[in-house]
């Protein structure tokens, strides 16, 4: 313990210490190295009562009000649109698209009967990606489990989720792998569980007083650590149906992604170092320990106590090794506070076991809406991947900055954020890490989970006012697409683009 504190805080004051690269372009990274954008399924795709699909725990939510009132069920209409968004792509010059499937559009009934329809859409959408010579990493689960296995028997709180996942993700391996390369089983698990079983502020909205928002049911002392662990399981068993049936002849790789804070001790002190730790090991090491060793953090174990289900000798070893890549998102940094006196509580959830504090410290000229721009959060992340697990491979699958959504395509902050943080992974890379790819968060400016349409990520703005949701390319939009072309970016161009908006937006812009 005392040990990887010290290595902790030695990364971080190092990733702290070092600038991030200003001058840089694409080449300047390995050959292999992919760029990309994202969004996912009921973010993006619309059409949510077309051609089969069935309600999500997403729709259910977002028509409840969850969302600010909104709800995907128009969204960006790529449903409709992917030909021209596709288009936008390969303008732009993205490598590689990002999206997710949804399993209610696919599998209507959550198991059973394949949907004609959604089949043909991803095929059409996959077909689309590849003529155009960008590659498609596909996620099989982000937040949308269909209703119907929810209704049934609660979704990922029952194990026997796990069956039902490996037959979904059979079907997509069947009938879209040979054009697949990387897949992803469960977006984020470590965010999904904590948010929709802990404090129920996502679907599906289980929690339990005094812990959670506004729940009718659920348990947040047990069911984040139930439900993660059947996906761990589920991903496991998805994971040994690929390896076994399809990647020999597919070659294509599987993983999962992680959310990871950047983590930094409020103070020097003994006790806020070990608790920085003790952060990294239940955000990160809950997921990657098993992943890498077969089992939970010793500290998960020693403070969670019976709340944390076991591993199986015979899991042990499915879920050892099951990640051919780790996918990673990140978007900003926090500094961590001691809380130990948390643990004396008599009822404990998440937070309480950890027995920290996350303190936000807003750098001067900072928006409290915007993500302050911190680069060495991101690069201490990496190099702590490095350190602790071995270094492997590492597909950034969301990095952004988040803004209030209007109309403006001025996104100076956006394009500051994606330079720096881009001018990180490459330090990154240019250390040691075994970073391949780095994707930013959005392509578009789509339906956001927490708050709807309020605020944005994308690259390109839509104009939801407009009956045809015309795309708009903002300043991010045009730097990235510099970038990705290969031209050498510095401070220099972020400036000269700021200050030739009008002769850049051309007959794309509003009028």
């Amino acid at each position: 313990m005392f040990r990887l504190s010290f290595l902790l805080i030695i990364l971080l004051h190092l990733a702290v210490t070092g600038l991030s690269a200003d001058e840089f372009s694409r080449h300047d990274f390995p050959p292999s190295f992919i760029f990309g954008s994202g969004t996912s399924a009921y973010q993006v795709e619309g059409a949510a009562n077309e051609d089969g699909r069935t309600p999500s725990i997403w729709d259910t939510f977002a028509h409840e009000g969850k969302a600010q009132g909104a709800t995907g069920d128009v969204a960006c209409d790529e449903y409709h649109k992917y030909k021209e968004d596709v288009q936008l792509m390969a303008d732009t010059g993205l490598d590689a698209y990002r999206f997710s499937i949804s399993w209610s559009r696919l599998i209507p009934n959550g198991r059973g009967p394949v949907n004609p329809k959604g089949l043909q859409y991803y095929n059409n959408l996959i077909n689309e990606l590849t003529t155009h010579g960008i590659e498609p990493h596909v996620t099989l689960f982000n937040y949308d489990l269909p209703q119907a296995l929810e209704d049934e028997y609660g979704g990922w709180i029952n194990q026997r989720i796990v069956k039902d996942f490996t037959a979904y993700a059979e079907v997509c391996f069947r009938e879209f792998g040979n054009r697949i390369s990387y897949w992803t089983t469960v977006n984020e698990p470590n965010v999904f569980v904590l948010g929709g079983y802990d404090q129920g502020y996502v679907p599906p909205q289980r929690c339990s007083f005094p812990f959670g928002f506004n729940c009718s049911r659920g348990n947040s002392t047990s069911e984040p650590y139930m439900a993660l662990h059947h996906i761990l399981l589920a991903h496991a068993s998805a994971t040994r149906l690929y390896r076994n049936k399809y990647q020999g002849k597919q070659h294509g790789y599987i993983g999962i992604s992680i959310y990871a804070f950047g983590v930094v001790p409020l103070t020097n002190s003994t006790e806020d170092v070990i608790a920085t730790q003790r952060a990294s090991d239940f955000l990160i090491g809950w997921v990657a320990h098993p992943l890498m060793f077969g089992d939970y953090p010793e500290i998960m174990k020693k403070n969670v106590g019976s709340r944390l289900p076991v591993f199986t000798d015979h899991e042990s070893k499915q879920v050892k090794g099951s990640a051919d890549f780790l996918g990673l998102i990140h978007y900003s940094s926090v500094y961590i506070k001691d809380n130990s006196n948390s643990l004396k509580q008599e009822v404990r959830d998440f937070n309480a076991d950890m027995a920290i504090q996350l303190v936000n410290t807003l750098p001067d000229n900072t928006s409290a809406y915007e993500f302050p721009v911190q680069p060495w959060g991101l690069r201490g992340v990496l190099e702590y991947f490095k350190q602790v697990y071995g270094n492997p491979p590492i597909y950034i699958y969301e990095n952004g900055q988040r803004s209030l959504r209007n109309s403006t395509l001025e996104d100076m902050s956006r394009v500051k954020y994606i330079h720096a943080y881009i001018g990180s992974v490459l330090d990154a890379v240019r250390n040691g890490s075994n970073t391949r790819g780095y994707f930013t968060w959005s392509f578009l400016d789509v339906f956001e989970l927490l708050d709807g349409y309020g605020s944005s990520f994308g690259l390109y703005y839509v104009d939801l006012n407009d009956p045809g949701l015309k795309r708009y390319p903002k300043l991010s939009a045009h730097w990235y697409s510099h970038f990705l072309k290969g031209n050498m970016i510095n401070s220099d161009y972020v400036f000269k683009l700021n200050n030739n908006l009008s002769t850049l937006c051309h007959t794309h812009c509003f009028q």
